[in-house]
């Protein structure tokens, strides 16, 4: 498939997942087998040795190298995306590194990127926001068009099956009341019909959340997606970027272990039921004892109950007791580790 001047093998984008989850080895061999390989940005220099003093430094010298690793290993296929999220304070910055080291897409949710054309229009990088409604939706068009004569190159639609950082109310999803993927998916085509025709470009949409199988797939591209956005399938990856630790914890999560939580930054989430979650809902409490900025809600000190990136980043070092471990609602379905080629033939086929 095309987007813009772009080609798409095969129609999955691997989902970012932060922090550490999917760098440049994953991206690259998801992007190898002719699909998107997606970067997270939050953090990404989290292994440099000087992180804790220089994070700003460490993390846009670790984007730039992640995004050339994963340009090596992909080998010219498929395309290279990051992921950048709005609520964090090195949106911009990150978001010229990405366009500079020449992404072939920046995907940007967690907020409205209401401003991102800012930094893509022009360029050779793509630019999607993630919504998860077809009223967010209308309003990033709205606001890009008036503002820079633009609409989206391609958009990704968040259902509420998915994992990490949620745009719903912490109800909705308690009480199973959140629109289905099905239903968001068609306010979306409706909302965005009107800039579609004035601009004579069909926006591509990638549907996410709990998409597991060649099925799902099916169906979604039936009722008017273009492809999907899968993320906690490809932890139980082997050329995932996460530690062997992390990735077998997920491997033992089930259904019965997945469970809403509270980030510090005020929005909901879905994660594995760790000890750290247990302890914050027995009203302790864990104050970093430094910040490195990443999140512009964030509290900050000893104002949050505990620090996102820090158990983040545990988790993806495979810290079983500190760390918050991300995941989406079907997680419990994975029960092996199988190289990124299986599991893109298994979703899809082969990329000719």
């Amino acid at each position: 498939m095309q987007i813009k001047n772009k080609k798409l093998q095969v129609p999955i984008i691997q989902g970012g997942m932060g922090i550490g989850v999917s760098l440049g080895k994953l991206a690259g061999n998801v992007a190898k087998c002719g699909g998107m390989g997606v970067i997270s940005s939050v953090n990404a220099g989290y292994r440099e040795k000087d992180f804790l003093k220089k994070p700003k430094e460490a993390n846009e010298r670790a984007f730039q190298e992640e995004i050339r690793k994963a340009k090596r290993i992909s080998e010219g296929n498929g395309l290279i995306g990051v992921n950048i999220m709005v609520a964090t304070c090195a949106y911009e910055e990150m978001a010229k590194i990405a366009v500079e080291e020449g992404a072939d897409a920046i995907i940007s949710g967690a907020g409205m990127p209401l401003n991102l054309p800012e930094i893509t229009k022009g360029t050779s990088t793509l630019a999607a926001p993630i919504v998860s409604s077809g009223k967010a939706a209308q309003l990033i068009c709205k606001v890009w068009d008036k503002k820079y004569d633009v609409v989206p190159d391609f958009i990704v639609i968040e259902g509420s099956q998915a994992g990490g950082h949620l745009g719903f109310k912490r109800e909705e999803l308690l009480e199973g009341t959140a629109s289905s993927l099905d239903r968001i998916l068609a306010e979306v085509m409706e909302a965005i019909a009107p800039y579609e025709e004035k601009y004579g470009y069909q926006i591509p949409i990638f549907v996410a959340g709990g998409i597991y199988d060649k099925n799902e797939i099916e169906h979604f591209m039936k009722i008017g997606a273009c492809g999907v956005q899968i993320g906690s399938r490809f932890i139980a990856t082997e050329e995932c970027d996460a530690s062997d630790g992390y990735k077998q914890i997920i491997l033992n999560a089930g259904e019965q272990d997945i469970l809403i939580v509270k980030s510090p930054v005020g929005m909901p989430g879905r994660a594995v039921k760790s000890p750290l979650i247990q302890d914050l809902e027995e009203g302790q409490t864990f104050p970093p004892e430094t910040c490195n900025l990443c999140i512009k809600a964030c509290p900050h000190g000893n104002r949050t109950p505990y620090c996102i990136s820090s158990a983040l980043i545990d988790a993806v070092n495979g810290k079983w007791e500190t760390g918050l471990f991300f995941c989406g609602a079907n997680i419990g379905k994975v029960d092996k580790i199988v190289k990124v080629k299986e599991l893109m033939e298994e979703l899809w086929g082969n990329k000719e």
